[in-house]
């Protein structure tokens, strides 16, 4: 019987680097997890990593900003939609809510991990804070054209929107949001916003 060769390993790709990182630090935490950690995981050299990721800096920062870009790209569907732009707004908001609940919620030691990294990751969280807003500012600007809001500046009504809903979005809240009242806050928020937003 002929001997069979193994399956050939899988080319060493950003994204295979970045899943592999995102494993060791929920495993080591980000004071313990090393480059030399990811590469043991992946079965190469850190050189190799290395090549991909110049240090260990660019390496965490890449995997903060793939983090922040999941809920990025899911509320992007509902800022270019052709709907209602207040309906748009409405679940805009709360899909940003529900995203961010659910990570703190569902692996709460790797939200910590990433808690962290977002502090230390500067451009990866200004650069998540303006695609947010700028999705915030098409949903608003093609109301102010519909004659839903009355707002002379879109852009400007998408920071105070996003600043004013913090709480609901902000790493820094996460313990609220598994109080009972959060909801009810929750909702009323949004409903004194889109008053806002539409009175004359």
């Amino acid at each position: 019987m002929a001997a069979t060769s193994p399956p050939p390993t899988p080319a060493l790709t950003a994204e295979r680097i970045l899943e592999a990182t995102e494993e060791v630090l929920r495993r080591h935490g980000p004071a313990k997890a090393t480059v030399v950690d990811v590469a043991r995981a992946l079965g190469v050299s850190h050189g190799s990593v290395y090549r991909h990721f110049r240090t260990k800096a660019a390496l965490r920062e890449a995997v903060t900003k793939r983090w922040l870009d999941r809920t990025s790209e899911q509320l992007s569907g509902i800022a270019a939609g052709d709907r209602d732009p207040e309906v748009r707004l409405r679940e805009w908001l709360r899909a940003l809510f529900d995203a961010k609940r659910r990570k703190a919620g569902a692996d709460p030691e790797l939200f910590a991990t990433y808690m962290v990294l977002a502090g230390e990751s500067g451009p990866a969280v200004t650069e998540h804070i303006a695609d947010l807003t700028g999705q915030l500012t098409a949903i608003i600007a093609d109301g102010a054209g519909a004659g839903v809001f009355t707002v002379p500046d879109p852009a400007a009504a998408a920071r105070t929107v996003f600043q004013a809903t913090g709480r609901f979005h902000d790493p820094g809240y996460a313990r609220e949001w598994v109080r009972p009242e959060a909801e009810d806050d929750f909702g009323s928020l949004v409903e004194l916003l889109v008053r806002g937003l539409s009175s004359p």
